[in-house]
């Protein structure tokens, strides 16, 4: 027979001693010294503190002290400060729901105090003096400050050695301390950081503008390769600065998110953030930013961990969408167009030697037609293939021949036909590179743009237009098509017809009309209007085996912008197609007019600046 367990006796319920109810508290809000050195920061920016430094001995577990110049804390008041739910920050449950400050719960003090040897040093503007308090024996006597605060944290953890062996190295825990002090520097740029350790200065921010403390934190790289994001909505602003895509990592350790100047991790910001990045960062790449987000604090909780890093949203939907569209809006302004700001070179190269003045070599081009006309691809065989001019959204027009080997060298003409190449941020096309690049000339010095990607995004954002403007109509959301004349077949994997027969309505909102031909056989009967002079069958194809990964009843929700990536690619100019000039100027200004022009819609670059400086530097001019 198996032993009967017997119940364990029965203990009566009473209250737990005041000091094991501060260690349960600490337990909570000190995880380690990091957490010391943000609680006491709160503190001091609380106050209205201007100039906060940080003192650390061994990585904060021997000793941390946080001084500041704020406001201080009255002889009569610094006894209760370092009781449990003492604070000056709310009085009411009204002050609760509408927090402002960065502390409130008013147990921080408390909590590391029965961890740890605490000590306060504080004067007000009105007090003769300073006075010193000791946490332990409660000893309160005169002493020299001047205005303001000094809390210093002994060998912390001292009473529960368990908690001690938890720890990491001093490198470790000093990282840690560090990085909660950069957090509070992102959002308050007006006030002044130093962090000594070990007697030594480790860092140091200035009161600074938040583009200027960004970079002074972040790197100046990111203030060069990030794009500014300003946005209101209703009661909500967003603020701060986006990194482009090029700047991406593998980690999510440079993504900073701020509500009413509180550092939060929370997955409505983090989601709205990243969905802002679908259609120019692809993969496991990691967005890099520092948003602001400014809220009423009666429509967000504070009060939800006991670290206060986590917030709830009244109407998280509401932030989500505030969020997502000031990201987005942000990095869809091609990036093209703030190039003109820049200053143009120090000295512009003179002409070839040997040349008389309004001559120009044989190889130089000619300049750029005024028109953006049609666009006439020519296909490897040197034969035009039809013409696309639906697809950049101009009016037919037969453009100018412009032989790239001219052997005669040609006068310039007395006035430009066409405005200077710095009024087009992307400059004016110069000459084709192995059939894949097209280099342009522009104020700065060289663009070189892969053309199939930057033709790839201009047709995707094209068909993303097409269904916005097909549902803002009140339809559904579907794009225009057009009949082919002569229908194309292709022979059909079992998968294939089967998937065209299931999605015949999601098939035919994306413009596109598949039916069985025969049992073995499907036929293309209409395609989506801008690429009408694509391959039929190859775009067919690649959107019947996205629509075979998806579930069709929510394909157009879930995956539309993927499957219009792919019509995108398959309809986009392709590589060693030969281009004449006045084709890649028209590319190149249409690239100009279209949002998120600079990756294509698989996250890769379309067009990089090589500066008359850097090429100066690769032939060792100037030197």
């Amino acid at each position: 027979m198996s032993a009967v367990l017997a119940p364990p006796p029965r203990r009566a319920i009473r209250e737990l001693p005041d000091e094991l109810i501060s260690q349960i508290a600490a337990g909570e809000v000190v995880e380690r010294p990091a957490s010391v050195v943000r609680e006491l920061v709160d503190n001091a920016l609380d106050a209205g503190s201007r100039q906060i430094t940080v003192r650390l001995l061994a990585g904060g577990v021997r000793l941390i002290s946080v001084e500041d110049d704020g406001a201080g804390i009255a002889r009569e008041e610094l006894p209760i400060a370092l009781k449990r739910h003492a604070t000056s920050k709310i009085a009411s449950l009204a002050d609760l729901e509408s927090v402002g400050t960065m502390g409130f719960r008013g147990e921080a003090l408390a909590a590391i105090g029965s961890v740890s040897e605490l000590s306060l040093l504080s004067r007000t503007a009105g007090q003769a003096s300073a006075f010193f308090l000791d946490g332990r024996s409660g000893e309160l006597r005169p002493a020299a400050r001047a205005t303001g605060t000094t809390v210093e944290v002994k060998e912390l953890f001292f009473s529960t050695p368990a908690r001690r062996k938890f720890l990491k190295t001093d490198a470790t825990e000093l990282a840690h301390c560090i990085e909660a002090v950069r957090r509070h520097a992102l959002a308050r740029p007006e006030v002044g950081f130093a962090i000594w350790h070990e007697g030594k200065l480790v860092e140091q921010w200035r009161p600074a503008t938040r583009d200027q403390r960004l970079a002074d934190v972040l790197g100046q790289d990111l203030l060069e390769h990030s794009v500014e994001v300003n946005y209101s909505a209703g009661v909500i602003r967003v603020t701060g600065r986006a990194g482009i895509p090029d700047i991406a990592r593998s980690r999510a350790d440079q993504q900073f998110a701020y509500v009413n100047g509180r550092y939060v991790r929370d997955k409505v910001l983090t989601h709205a953030a990243r969905s802002a990045y679908e259609d120019v960062l692809h993969g496991h790449r990691q967005p890099v930013y520092a948003l602001y987000l400014e809220i009423d604090p009666a429509r967000v909780d504070v009060n939800v961990h006991p670290t206060k890093i986590e917030v709830r949203f009244r109407d998280s939907r509401e932030v989500h969408q505030a969020v997502r569209h000031a990201v987005d809006n942000a990095l869809a302004a091609p990036r093209a167009a703030a190039l003109n700001a820049l200053p143009a070179p120090a000295s512009a190269p003179g002409p070839a030697p040997g040349l008389a003045p309004g001559s120009e070599p044989y190889w130089q081009a000619a300049p750029a037609p005024r028109t953006q006309g049609a666009i006439n691809f020519e296909a490897n065989s040197g034969h035009r293939v039809a013409d696309m001019a639906a697809l950049w959204g101009s009016a037919p027009a037969a453009p100018a021949v412009f032989p790239v080997d001219r052997r005669e060298p040609s006068p310039l003409p007395a006035e430009p036909a066409e405005p200077p190449a710095g009024d087009w941020p992307l400059g004016r096309a110069i000459a084709q590179l192995q059939g894949v690049y097209v280099l342009a000339e522009n104020a700065q010095g060289l663009v070189i743009v892969d053309m199939h990607a930057a033709h790839e995004r201009i047709v995707y954002e094209r068909l993303k237009a097409q269904m916005d403007a097909s549902a803002a109509a009140g339809g559904p959301s579907r794009l225009s098509s057009q009949p082919l004349l002569i229908p194309a077949t292709f022979a059909a994997t079992p998968q294939e017809t089967a998937t065209a027969e299931a999605c015949a309505d999601t098939l035919q909102a994306l413009g596109l009309e598949v039916t069985p031909f025969s049992p073995r056989t499907l036929a293309v009967r209409a395609v989506p209007t801008s690429l009408a002079q694509g391959d039929a069958v190859e775009l067919a194809r690649s959107v019947l085996a996205e629509l075979a990964q998806h579930d069709a009843s929510t394909v157009i929700q879930r995956a539309q912008n993927e499957l219009l990536g792919t019509m995108a690619c398959h309809g986009a100019v392709r590589a060693n197609r030969r281009l004449t000039l006045d084709e890649m100027n028209a590319l190149l200004r249409q690239m100009e007019q279209t949002e998120r022009s600079d990756q294509c819609n698989h996250g890769r670059p379309t067009w990089r600046q090589v500066t008359v400086r850097e090429l100066d530097a690769l032939f060792l001019r100037g030197r």
